[in-house]
């Protein structure tokens, strides 16, 4: 005799039936990762002859000229769409002049690169000085101290200088007041008025930036902090103070940094703008995959994803992580080298 589900007090709902196989699972995913999402940081750097691992960001090197251009070439060929470029100059000095200098370590990279895929894929880079000052803070200091509005005008000459090497999206991160608007007013002022601005509008005083740190040999000098312009990160509603002042200043895309430790802020930001948002899954969270993987105590492949997914989930449409190249040589359905 058949059993009425409802009067025997079984569930009439069952939301497992949605998740019996694989091919279900796929079929009623609501978030995907694609690697057209996916943004790799990338660095450059000066006066080496052979790529440098970077010891607390394992599988991440620092690139010579040529290693660079093999690396992004693979890259281009596995799907990735773009890649962020940082510089770590020879030499460094008060003001960061190799930010802007056309012939600084960047600029040299992106003539290059544009020079061997020209519009394949979208080169960004990363605008800001603390690789290329000696204080290791990201502008010009004076008594003691940023000064905001001095360190605009050198914001303005290196976006021109990236934008005169040949990206196609400059991404200023230092988190000055009006570093938009100086930057959009320069571009169009000499020639750039179609280069779009991806701001890191809401990048926090985070203690995740360790690894990163060590990528770009900076450290601050006096055991210093950027606490007096990077985001306190007990403050939500102020990061949307900061992302809707720099879309009012001309900023193109939006940026949070970290993405783990904000998806809150993630989620906010995406219910208010409708510019595509991206978040950047920064040094320490990969280093934190890396490290827990190599002492067996997580599996490296499910929680990369997971964490992908959840940034994805949280309303992100781009994602910059070190995780790119893996990621991409697996949805290639080849081995990570």
């Amino acid at each position: 005799m058949p059993v009425d589900a409802a009067t025997a007090g079984f569930p009439t709902h069952r939301p497992r039936r949605l998740r019996t196989t694989p091919a279900m699972r796929e079929l009623v995913a609501e978030t995907r990762v694609d690697v057209a999402d996916l943004i790799a940081p990338l660095f450059v750097r000066e006066a080496i002859d052979e790529p440098i691992e970077i010891r607390s960001l394992p599988d991440v090197y620092q690139d010579t000229l040529d290693s660079l251009r093999r690396r992004v070439a693979r890259l281009a060929e596995l799907g990735v769409k773009s890649v962020m470029l940082f510089g770590i100059p020879a030499e460094k000095d008060a003001i960061g002049s190799g930010a802007f200098d056309p012939d600084g370590i960047v600029q040299v990279a992106l003539r290059q690169l544009r020079a061997d895929l020209g519009d394949d894929l979208v080169l960004m880079a990363d605008l800001c000085v603390d690789e290329y000052t000696d204080h290791g803070h990201c502008g010009i200091v004076r008594d003691g101290s940023v000064d905001n509005d001095a360190t605009l005008e050198v914001y303005a000459k290196a976006a021109v200088a990236q934008a005169d090497a040949g990206a196609h999206v400059v991404a200023p991160s230092g988190m000055m007041d009006g570093q938009v608007a100086a930057i959009r007013s320069a571009l169009d002022q000499h020639g750039h008025p179609d280069v779009p601005i991806l701001a890191y509008s809401a990048k926090y005083a985070s203690g995740l930036y360790g690894p990163f740190r060590d990528a770009v040999d900076v450290e601050i000098a006096g055991g210093g902090d950027r606490k007096g312009y990077q985001q306190d990160p007990r403050n939500a509603r102020e990061a949307l103070v900061e992302v809707l002042a720099d879309l009012e200043q001309g900023a193109d895309m939006v940026m949070v940094k970290p993405a783990l430790a904000y998806l809150d802020i993630i989620h906010e930001v995406r219910r208010h703008v409708d510019v595509p948002l991206a978040a950047y899954h920064v040094s320490g969270e990969y280093s934190m995959i890396k490290a827990a993987a190599a002492n067996g105590w997580i599996d490296h492949d499910v929680v990369a994803l997971e964490h992908l997914t959840s940034i994805k989930r949280a309303g992100a449409d781009l994602v910059l992580t070190y995780l790119t190249g893996w990621f991409a040589e697996r949805a290639a359905g080849k081995a990570t080298s």
